[in-house]
Parts: structure tokens; sequence; C-alpha cells
């Protein structure tokens, strides 16, 4: 056998341990990085020479200029995130709004039997009668 051949007896647990580690953090550093990045491009009060500046710092730089971006627009960075979760937040609600009216009858249908629901959830009606007005909704006559 050759003395320079490794077998996995000779790699210790902790240096396994340590190697994941440095795979994670390696990992981590290049979505902090590319998170800086698109930070920079989702910033409207930047010019384009700025964000020409921060883009050339963060490449040539890299560990600086991240961490120096970070440190100096870290806040802004995170209330961009938040805006931009909101307004995807209520494109999306717009959406289920639009196309839930779109589908007029079923809505109302739906509002009626979550009105039915409520009413056997209280113990007003009995479950023999929930689930003839649940026919009657679903088959369309109840209205």
């Amino acid at each position: 056998m050759n003395g320079d051949t490794y077998l996995a007896y000779d790699y210790p647990l902790l240096s396994a341990f340590w190697t994941m580690l440095v795979f994670f953090l390696w990992i981590m550093w290049f979505v902090l990085l590319f998170r800086v990045i698109v930070d920079v491009f989702r910033d409207d009060d930047l010019s384009g020479w700025v964000k020409a500046g921060w883009l050339v710092f963060c490449i040539c730089l890299p560990f600086l200029g991240v961490f120096v971006y970070v440190i100096a627009r870290g806040k802004g960075m995170g209330r961009r995130e938040v805006k931009q979760a909101r307004d995807q937040q209520k494109a999306f609600d717009s959406y289920v709004r639009e196309t839930a009216k779109g589908s007029g009858a079923t809505s109302s249908s739906v509002d009626e039997l979550a009105r039915l629901s409520e009413i056997r959830a209280r113990g007003d009606i009995t479950e023999e009668e929930f689930t003839k007005a649940k026919q009657l909704v679903l088959s369309g006559s109840g209205r």
C-alpha cells in the first residue's frame, strides 16, 4: 500500500466537522455576497455610478466590500427586503381578490359554506341540518 493513500479512518472526526464548517461558511459567504449585489441594484436611491462603485468594490475586494456595505447600509438593506416582501404580499392578495371576484357564484357559495360552518361550530344547528344546507348550497338551489 502506498504511504500517501488516505483511508476513511485516517481522516479524524474533528477534521470532518472542521471541513463541514468551512464548507457551510463558504456557502453562507456567497449567499451574503449575492444578497449585497441584489440589494445594490434594488436600491432606487443610489445613482448608477454609486451602484457601479459598490459593485466594483464588492468584486475587487469582496470581504472588505461586503463588510463595509453591510455596516454602512445594513439597516436600509433590511428595510428594502421587508418592503419587497410586503409588496409581493400585496400583489398576491390583490391577485387572489381579483380571481375570487371573477368567480362570483363560487365565492358566494364559499361565503355561505363558511357561515354555515360557523353556525354549526356555535351549536345553533345540528350536523344533519348542516349537511342538508351544505348540499343545497353546493347544488346551487339554495339561493
